[in-house]
């Protein structure tokens, strides 16, 4: 049976509950890890720091990113370069613009030029990638994470902009072009298949993919059935 272990895309794990991170984390399959200030919010965080701080004790030996979470541009720095202090696995992610729509590009310029490892986020336009491969710093690793998931809830297909993403940024030697927002299992491969570096995907997601791929189709529809007749014998149900 195939193993998520044999994909050539790296599995990054997408979450902000610390149980989950640390199984995960222990997982081979698992190349590196991703959250951001909504998903820890969800998960009742409170600290931030003392969150971050608390998770970067066990993971060291592959890349997480953190987000940073103000408006202020000036600020937004400051955070940054506070948050890439906690560890060299530590990519920060900046989004491409603030909430407002304030180009980010200037200081993922400035930070990239002081050898900030960046996650640049919330990218959904051909034009904005091209941006972003234009202001990356090519001698600092980064990632460009493309809300693929996002794009396809809009009606479109976003693999032909994945795939586009990839050659603008074929400038960028050290830049790795991430699947974000994954909503099934099969977004894992589509994003393999259209030539993504990364694809970060939800914990409940992964476990679906860790028990399901590979699975034996006819044995597959069995289960199937017999999860329907368990639940209707359950059920008590008469005619």
């Amino acid at each position: 049976m195939p193993n998520l272990t044999d994909l050539k895309i790296q599995i990054y794990a997408d979450g902000a509950d610390k149980a989950g991170i640390l199984d995960l984390y222990a997982k081979p399959y698992i190349k590196g890890l991703t959250t951001n200030p909504t998903l820890m919010a969800k998960a009742g965080i409170k600290d931030y720091e003392a969150f971050a701080k608390d998770i970067l004790q066990t993971v060291t030996a592959k890349p997480i990113s953190l987000e940073v979470f103000t408006d202020d541009l000036a600020e937004m720095k400051r955070q940054a370069l506070k948050i890439a202090s906690w560890g060299q696995n530590v990519y920060v992610k900046i989004p491409i613009t603030n909430s407002v729509g304030v180009s980010c590009l200037p200081l993922i310029r400035e930070l990239g030029q002081q050898g900030v490892k960046l996650n640049v986020t919330a990218l959904f336009t051909l034009e904005q990638i091209a941006g972003v491969a234009a202001a990356l710093n090519p001698a600092v690793p980064s990632v460009v994470s493309v809300f693929a998931g996002r794009i396809a809830d809009t009606g479109i297909d976003p693999t032909p902009i994945m795939r586009a993403a990839k050659a603008l940024l074929a400038g960028q030697p050290k830049a790795e072009l991430l699947w974000a927002s994954v909503r099934e299992v099969l977004n894992i491969f589509q994003a393999e298949e259209a030539g993504c570096a990364i694809v970060t995907v939800p914990h409940d997601i992964l476990a679906k993919a860790a028990k399901m791929y590979g699975m034996d189709l006819t044995a597959l529809s069995l289960d199937t059935v017999k999860l329907f007749a368990k639940d209707a014998a359950a059920a008590g149900y008469r005619l």
